[in-house]
């Protein structure tokens, strides 16, 4: 054996090339045979493998309605293996299960990659497309929440921040516009008239004009719908005409409040009203503005189908916000007519003059302009952004500037100043973090943040006393005041607007004034971030604008500007 090796050897060391052609050929070989093995002799899936859904069944573990599992996108069905018709990616055109089951099973790299592609559509197998539907801008098809991404709009997180509200339906429009509900309102229409790409989807369809690609959340629970998704807003005096205030009134002899606001939200009314053993719905009105509130004491009746729920009385009613939006201030559109005067919406950055924006939107059915052009405000529905600030095409333009020319440019303007402690720490967040993000911890505990504190603080007093001093009609309004009283402040500001107040589209914005850009709350930190000095020098700021609005004969800043 030896000397057969030894002459093997010999061999390949007088004649190399033929060493080479050997192995060459040694390696083609069990390739050759290595993908033979991934398509020959394959078993053929099984029904339940074909069937994701079925597969979960299976499996008997409840699914649960939020978290983990994630909605899927275009068409799903989660009935028989016959009906599972699905819209892949573009690199996956098979039509039916058959194809499926001859592609699922490649060996290597293939197969790990095509396995991964189906347990992430088992995930998603949350959603079912209805159809194309006309929408309208004064009748949506779909009166729940709405958001906007005219960037990053995908079907997935439609469907999702729908789902996360508990809501029934999802659907998409112009691309990046998403609608929720909980039931269409609307005629179906061709599929060909859905024609628009999604914004932050390739090959994705998201409506249309005036058109709306309608999901229905196939695993949306009844309990997402339950009064835990609704927002308690207290109790409150019988209004005197009980049936124009509330138009919907059911008897429920065994109620609860998940009785009452799932049938407000059926009938797609924002309040659910309950009294002892009557609900009500409806919007909030004149005859019922929800602005005085009574002690909950005098509502603190059981509900006959629940322990420890209060369910009002006849006289007095216990009241939740549900999931239907209030669709009576949602048109938006740009000013018919070319304005004659520009008002500026000004504010030191972080005294929330986006959510002032918001509101004020909302509040005329106008867009606001920009003196800037900030391209991820306009992706989320602030379309005024792109215009040029002397367009004329807006209600009202937002700065920041505090320079004297600047200032002049304006004939008007509405100030709005927030207490620094908190507007510094809103931008300093703004600018590490977006415009509803956070800055990191490392930013706070870092250089970042004494220097930022020593440029802006000066900032937020001299942009105060610039605008007093050269603004030609300055009408201040303080972001704490407008928190607190949001229906009176914003009156004050859409009056100077010349936009004729209509008290009903106040209270509809009352009722969603939070919208989708306005940061939830500064985090909290482990410390606080102001030294002392940095608090005596802020103070004396505070001082100094608090003696220059006294001197204008306005109201001096809150007390609240002095929390340390």
């Amino acid at each position: 054996m030896a000397k057969l090796w030894f002459k093997f050897q010999r061999y390949f060391r007088r004649k190399p090339v033929r060493f080479f052609t050997f192995l060459v050929l040694y390696l083609t070989a069990g390739s050759l045979v290595f993908l033979h093995s991934g398509f020959v002799g394959q078993p053929a899936i099984s029904q339940s493998q074909a069937s994701p859904a079925a597969g979960v069944q299976a499996e008997g573990a409840e699914l649960p309605f939020l978290g983990d599992l994630h909605l899927g996108r275009g068409f799903r069905d989660t009935g028989e293996a016959s009906n599972i018709a699905r819209r892949y990616g573009p690199w996956f055109k098979g039509k039916d299960g058959s194809e499926r089951a001859k592609l699922g099973d490649y060996g290597g790299a293939w197969s790990r990659a095509l396995k991964g592609r189906i347990v992430r559509e088992k995930e998603e197998e949350r959603a079912k497309y209805i159809g194309c539907y006309l929408d309208d801008t004064q009748s949506r098809a779909l009166r729940g929440v709405s958001f906007f991404d005219y960037k990053k709009m995908t079907i997935f997180r439609c469907q999702d921040n729908c789902a996360e509200r508990g809501y029934l339906y999802a659907g998409l429009e112009f691309g990046a516009e998403c609608y929720c509900g909980h039931k269409i309102q609307a005629t179906n229409v061709s599929e060909a008239e859905c024609d628009m790409e999604c914004k932050g989807e390739r090959g994705s369809v998201c409506g249309g004009a005036n058109r709306l690609s309608v999901f229905r959340l196939q695993l949306a629970q009844e309990s997402a719908r339950r009064y835990g998704s609704a927002v308690f807003r207290g109790c409150f005096r019988r209004p005197d005409n009980l049936s124009l205030a509330l138009p919907v009134t059911a008897a429920m002899p065994n109620m609860s409040v998940d009785k009452c606001v799932d049938l407000c939200t059926e009938k797609e009314y924002p309040l659910a009203a309950l009294a002892g053993t009557a609900c009500h719905c409806g919007f909030p009105t004149t005859r019922f503005p929800l602005h005085e509130r009574e002690d909950e004491q005098l509502c603190a009746q059981k509900c006959s189908a629940e322990e420890f729920e209060s369910c009002g009385t006849p006289r007095y009613f216990i009241v939740y916000q549900t999931q239907v939006q209030d669709n009576r201030c949602m048109d938006r559109r740009f000013l018919p007519a070319k304005s004659k005067q520009l008002i500026a919406l000004a504010s030191f950055p972080g005294a929330g003059n986006t959510w002032a924006r918001h509101l004020i939107e909302l509040a005329t059915g106008f867009y606001t302009g920009s003196y800037y052009f900030d391209g991820s405000l306009y992706n989320k529905g602030f379309k005024g952004e792109r215009d040029h600030w002397r367009s004329g095409r807006t209600i009202c333009i937002k700065t920041h500037e505090s320079g004297q020319k600047e200032i002049e440019a304006f004939d008007a303007a509405i100030l709005l100043i927030r207490n620094p402690y908190k507007a510094l720490m809103a931008e300093f967040n703004r600018k590490y973090g977006g415009h509803i993000g956070f800055a990191a911890h490392a930013h706070w505990k870092g250089k970042e943040w004494p220097e930022f504190v020593r440029n802006y603080a000066p900032w937020w007093a001299t942009h105060t006393l610039d605008w007093l001093k050269f603004g030609k009609k300055v009408l201040v309004v303080h972001f704490e005041d407008l928190k607190r009283d949001l229906f009176v402040q914003l009156g004050r500001m859409v009056s100077l607007l010349g936009v004729a107040v209509r008290e009903d589209r106040l209270l509809c914005v009352e009722s969603q004034k939070d919208g989708n850009f306005k940061r939830s709350g500064l985090r909290k930190l482990e410390y606080d971030p102001y030294t002392a000095d940095m608090q005596k020098v802020i103070s004396a700021y505070i001082k100094m604008v608090d003696a220059a609005l006294k001197g204008r004969n306005v109201t001096g800043v809150p007390d609240d500007y002095y929390p340390r």
